[in-house]
């Protein structure tokens, strides 16, 4: 899926610099079509990144130059109940990291001569210097509290109201995929422009291959703590299936005793869209990049929200009332009761 064209058609901007945020994947990913789409249109692109982002981004565009920006190296609890609890007592190193993210870009700004901004969900990286664009699809972030959230959101729009336009990449009507995440009560005063569906995948034919696919991804530690627990189970299952652990960086794969299992520590976009396609039904964590992935090839799903992530939660749910996809707790997942609902 493309970004809708009239976002970018008023652009006669010659070079442009992207950063997404470092929490997983998600957002990387998610720019892939944005930069292709700017990359048709003769603009030169620049990626700000670092770390597995940096790499997954210089795989699929080997050619762009990626400038080394730190991310925000967030870290999750292993407990449910303590992960806002973790978050808030992360508040201060965020706040660091924007005021770093707005003292790099404006030197960026004026070493490599930018002349626009794009930021998914980089709360500093916006200037006055040039035009700034602001991705998120959480315009409404959900706590769990009805009075923490309209904290929350006045926070979050202080920040985003210092851009010049917010990109929501869901559908505006009431037939969308986020629900009240993207289609809040109360809006920011910048405009606010409904871009569409962003996936990097390509719905092909494909013949099956595999009863199940498990594709991992998100923060640590749960990410590492859902591993632990499929390979736990693997050897209980008599199917064909595949494993994605998500780690662009790793080099070193592990070894399964399951020979029907195939492992595989990352693909790129293309490998990873048809490996999904030759599969009856795939596992995934319910972030929203990984559900656009999904809906863009008509895909069957089983999603597992991160435990404490109240956004992967809610979406798994809104989702599942909608009778597009399943949903399973992580601490209620087993292998065998999935194949058995095939």
């Amino acid at each position: 899926m493309k970004i809708s064209k009239n976002i970018i058609n008023h652009f006669s901007f010659k070079r442009i610099l992207i950063a997404p945020l470092d929490w997983g994947l998600g957002h990387a990913t998610r720019c892939i079509p944005i930069i292709k789409e700017l990359q048709q249109r003769q603009i030169e692109v620049t990626i700000a990144a670092d770390g597995a982002i940096a790499t997954l981004l210089q795989r699929e565009f080997p050619e762009i130059k990626i400038i080394c920006l730190k991310g925000y190296n967030i870290s999750y609890g292993k407990w449910k109940n303590l992960f806002l609890l973790k978050i808030i007592s992360q508040l201060p190193k965020m706040w660091k990291v924007i005021q770093y993210e707005r003292n790099w870009l404006n030197d960026m700004i004026a070493l490599h001569k930018i002349e626009a901004v794009i930021s998914d969900n980089r709360f500093g990286f916006c200037s006055k210097k040039v035009p700034s664009f602001f991705i998120t699809h959480q315009l409404q972030i959900k706590s769990g509290s009805f009075f923490l959230d309209k904290i929350i959101r006045k926070i979050n729009y202080y920040f985003i109201n210092q851009f010049d336009e917010c990109w929501i990449p869901d559908i505006e009507s009431a037939d969308n995929y986020a629900g009240t995440l993207s289609h809040p009560t109360v809006f920011p005063k910048i405009p606010v422009k409904y871009i569409g569906m962003l996936s990097r995948f390509k719905k092909s034919a494909q013949e099956k291959k595999y009863k199940i696919a498990i594709v991992l991804s998100g923060p640590e530690p749960q990410r590492t703590i859902f591993e632990k627990k499929i390979i736990a189970q693997l050897d209980d299952i008599k199917v064909p299936a595949v494993l994605v652990l998500g780690l662009p960086n790793e080099i070193q794969e592990l070894s399964l005793t399951n020979q029907q299992v195939t492992l595989h520590n990352y693909l790129d976009a293309a490998a990873l869209s048809n490996l999904m396609q030759q599969s009856e039904i795939v596992i995934a964590r319910s972030g929203y990049s990984t559900i656009m992935d999904l809906v863009s090839i008509g895909q069957r799903a089983v999603l597992v929200p991160t435990p404490g992530q109240t956004e992967q939660e809610y979406l798994a749910k809104y989702l599942s009332e909608k009778g597009l996809f399943k949903t399973m707790k992580q601490s209620d997942f087993e292998l065998k009761n999935v194949i058995k609902e095939l």
